[in-house]
Formats: C-alpha cells, sequence, structure tokens
C-alpha cells in the first residue's frame, strides 16, 4: 500500500552534530509532538439485551520512554529533571464462531499486546522511517495473532472454528495508524463531520462493492455479519488493512463493535459526538451504548473514545 508521508517530518530524527549551529541553545527547549500531545480517552461495553456473557474485548494501553536526572553539575535548566514521550493504543476485538467466540477476541488481544511488549519499539516520535516499521511491525503482530488463534482452536475440539475481529489505533505524536481485519470499525470525528476509517470485511459490503447479488443460498442470512476476513480459523490470510492518518487539536477517534453500528446509524452517532464536544468522553460512551439498547441491544457493545489535545 501507499502510505502518506507524514507532514512536515523529517526523514530521520538525527541530526549533524558536528554543524556550527549545532550549539547548546539549539536544543533547548527540546519538546516534539510526542512530549507535547496529550489523550483522554473513555469507554463502556456491555453483553446486549439478548445475550449473558460477551464477545467483546478492548484494551488502552500507554506507551513511552523517558529521561530523568538524577543528579548534574550543570546549571538549572540546562537539562530537564524529567522528560517523557507518550504513545497511545486502543484495540477493539469481537470473537466469532460456533464455539469459543469469547475465548477468541480474548486471546486474540492478549496476544497482541504481548507481542508489543516483547517486539513493538515504541516508536512514539514518528518519522517517514518509523512509520513505515510501524506499518510493517502491525502487519506481522496481526498474521501472528491470526496463527496462534487458529492453533488454539485446531488443538481444542472446544475451541473448534473460532476467530475474531480486532481494529486497532495507535498514535504518536500527530500521527494516527489504524490496524484493521473484520467488521469492528474506526471512526474519526472532527468539526463536526464523522468519516469512517475502515471497511467492513464482510460478503455485504463486498456484494456492495462489486454490484453483484447475494447467492441464493445465503438469503436467509444477514450478510452483514458474514465475515470474508477475520482472524483465526479462516480460509486464506486474512486482508490487514493498515492506514497512516494526520491528527488535529480536538480530533476524536472511535473504535467499536458491530452491536453499535447495526443497529446506531453514523449520523445519530455524529450527532451525539457534536452535543457534546468538549465533554467528558465515559458520558458520551454510555449514551450511545443506551441508544443501542434502545434499538434492541441484539449484539455484544463496546465503544471506546480518544479525544486528542495537541498544541
Amino acid at each position: 500500500m501507499d502510505l502518506p508521508r507524514p507532514v512536515g517530518r523529517e526523514d530521520d530524527d538525527t541530526m549533524d552534530l558536528s554543524s556550527s549551529k549545532s550549539t547548546l541553545g539549539s536544543f533547548l527547549p527540546f519538546r516534539p509532538r510526542s512530549a507535547a500531545v496529550t489523550v483522554e480517552f473513555g469507554v463502556v461495553t456491555h453483553p446486549g439485551l439478548r445475550r449473558t456473557t460477551s464477545d467483546d474485548h478492548f484494551l488502552i494501553v500507554e506507551l513511552g520512554r523517558s529521561q530523568r536526572t538524577i543528579a548534574s553539575s550543570l546549571p538549572p535548566g540546562a537539562v530537564p529533571d524529567r522528560f517523557e514521550e507518550l504513545g497511545f493504543g486502543m484495540v477493539v476485538a469481537d470473537g466469532m464462531g460456533p464455539n469459543g467466540p469469547e475465548m477468541a477476541s480474548r486471546l486474540g488481544l492478549a496476544t497482541l499486546a504481548q507481542l508489543v511488549l516483547q517486539y513493538g519499539k515504541w516508536n512514539v516520535r514518528v518519522t517517514e522511517r518509523t512509520a513505515w516499521e510501524i506499518v510493517q511491525r502491525a502487519e506481522q503482530f496481526y498474521r501472528r495473532v491470526g496463527e496462534t488463534v487458529t492453533d488454539a482452536s485446531l488443538q481444542h475440539p472446544s475451541l473448534a472454528g473460532m476467530s475474531t475481529t480486532l481494529t486497532a489505533a495507535y498514535s504518536g505524536g500527530d500521527e494516527l495508524f489504524v490496524v484493521h481485519v473484520g467488521h469492528s470499525r474506526a471512526y474519526l470525528y472532527r468539526g463536526g463531520l464523522l468519516t469512517r476509517l475502515t471497511r467492513d470485511q464482510t460478503l455485504a459490503q463486498r456484494l456492495a462493492e462489486t454490484g453483484r447479488t447475494a447467492p441464493t443460498e445465503l438469503a436467509a442470512h444477514d450478510l452483514r455479519h458474514v465475515l470474508t476476513d477475520a482472524l483465526g480459523r479462516h480460509a486464506g490470510e486474512p486482508d490487514i488493512e493498515i492506514q497512516n492518518y494526520q491528527l488535529m487539536d480536538g480530533d476524536v477517534v472511535l473504535l467499536c463493535t458491530n452491536g453499535l453500528t447495526d443497529v446506531v446509524e453514523d449520523d445519530t452517532i455524529a450527532s451525539v459526538l457534536g452535543a457534546a464536544v468538549g465533554q467528558p468522553l465515559d458520558p458520551q460512551c454510555q449514551t450511545l451504548c443506551n441508544l443501542a439498547l434502545e434499538r434492541g441491544g441484539p449484539d455484544n457493545i463496546t465503544v471506546v473514545l480518544a479525544r486528542y489535545r495537541i498544541p
């Protein structure tokens, strides 16, 4: 895929220290976007009105690297007492299959978290080079998650056929990466406009894109729930979609499972977010969840919101 080059970024985060301009004054104060951006989160999850358990799981993490001055002979202000850069990640997963769907989403999400801990470089300062590293590593991690879920379903008959959706958003500074398999969605709300960042990987979506009609043998099925791609026991390699966007101050990113989007239209979601600009996010998540419940709540519902403050 063609990844847009991050706007206004250097190709590398190194510099020529031999330059006459590289004096002490040129380094101070040093505050990259990854040290200046803050993020507020909100989340609600509910099993729905027709379920007693939930196949949804979510995770929100803060990643960082820091430097703390313990002792120094330098004058005050020459180096900071503490310097910290942060990245933020959020993930939703929705388990599928006749057996073990809750285990599929739990195992998929936990595997991804462990892979990040073991092999992630925590690229919180995004350049053109590190952007490509993030994309390549994300694809590798997702394929490993798929293999892990598949192996578990083959080794345990009680889990045969299980799979999971997995939609993740990672931000470093004002760069956002969205990684997606399945039909759990990601949206961006900016200036009153709600934009969907992911494409449902379902038979309904594929037929709509090709202009074909549904096969007769599937006429009785809800094709919005027939996945063409998932992680786990699934035919062929999943289509892992990865996109890179530049964030702006006040942007809100929404991740959710289809328990919300099956019954609440995009325009209604936009209205809820627009009516509460600048307000705490947990109540907005609850409002969206309540709307899904009022409309029957047939499936598990998970709603995660993140608001970005970018000086």
